[in-house]
């Protein structure tokens, strides 16, 4: 039987957004099931690299000789629990784009709720939550997060603002994508107000900019201008002639990226959203 957001009972949430062409992007976001297993390998990752840190911490205490205070061994036995238990995964999903060991081998992947790359600040929180969500109630809080969440998130990720995707779906991967600013361009982009962007807007620009180097030039000039010139007016922008409304397309994702908010609908009000691949055939400026 399914249920109210069209999946089957038991299954992974199939999770989407509507785009300004009325086409629906879809995404499967990890259940309990593959989080448990991709936990459960970093958990047997981090416990060897716990011992073998001991271990080796040990080694070297003794060898320090009996004039070593008993804090000092408790002080490196203290600062390496911490190194792996926070650290790794961490270090891990920033340097490698939102995995781990686990996730790696059950097909996951940590986004942001725009579809972008997490950077350090997601995966700090994420690994900080983990002690409510993973150790302060033996896991309980995570399951309980993901069952009743929409979009299957633990703690961690509600305030983290980042959803865990699976990557082998027959819908395709989802490509985070990091937007940068043309050079050039910084200190343009530093004046842009992107607060009053939805999440539809940044869709359509987003598509643009994964598309337009396969487009021919005359296409691409004209959808470029298409959808900077409603972008513009939207955001109540006055876009100098001199500044190609391609770069000002790069620098409206740009800062949208980083601007770490939720994103918003087109009614103003607070959402999420996760952008996979741009569907095949063209697409039309919102307005």
């Amino acid at each position: 039987m399914g249920t109210a957001d069209g999946r089957e009972d038991g299954a992974s949430p199939v999770t989407g957004i509507v785009t300004p062409e009325a086409v629906r992007l879809q995404f499967d976001t990890a259940g309990v099931g593959s989080r448990a297993v991709a936990f459960a390998l970093d958990a047997l990752v981090q416990g060897l690299a716990l011992v073998a840190l001991l271990v080796a911490g040990g080694l070297v205490a003794e060898g320090a000789g009996p004039g070593v205070p008993p804090w000092v061994g408790a002080t490196l036995v203290a600062l390496l629990s911490f190194a792996v238990v926070w650290g790794y995964p961490v270090s891990m999903e920033t340097l490698w784009r939102g995995r781990t060991l686990g996730k790696a081998a059950m097909g996951l992947r940590v986004v942001t709720r725009e579809g972008g790359p997490v950077r350090f600040r997601h995966a700090a929180v994420r690994a900080a939550l983990g002690l409510v969500d993973f150790v302060a109630s033996s896991g309980a809080v995570a399951v309980l997060c993901v069952l009743l969440t929409r979009h299957n998130q633990r703690l961690g990720d509600l305030v983290a603002g980042t959803l865990v995707l699976r990557e082998r779906t027959g819908m395709g991967r989802p490509a985070p994508v990091g937007f940068e600013v043309p050079p050039g361009a910084e200190t343009y982009a530093a004046t842009l107000d992107v607060s009053a962007m939805t999440t539809e807007d940044y869709t359509a620009v987003r598509a643009f900019l994964l598309r337009s180097p396969g487009l021919s030039a005359q296409v691409r000039e004209r959808l470029a201008a298409e959808l900077a010139s409603a972008l513009a007016g939207r955001l109540r922008h006055a876009r100098p002639q001199e500044v190609d409304p391609q770069v000002f397309l790069a620098c409206l994702a740009a800062r949208y990226q980083r601007r770490g908010a939720p994103a918003r609908d087109a009614t103003g009000a607070a959402g999420e959203a996760a952008v996979p691949e741009p569907p095949p055939g063209g697409f039309s400026p919102p307005g």
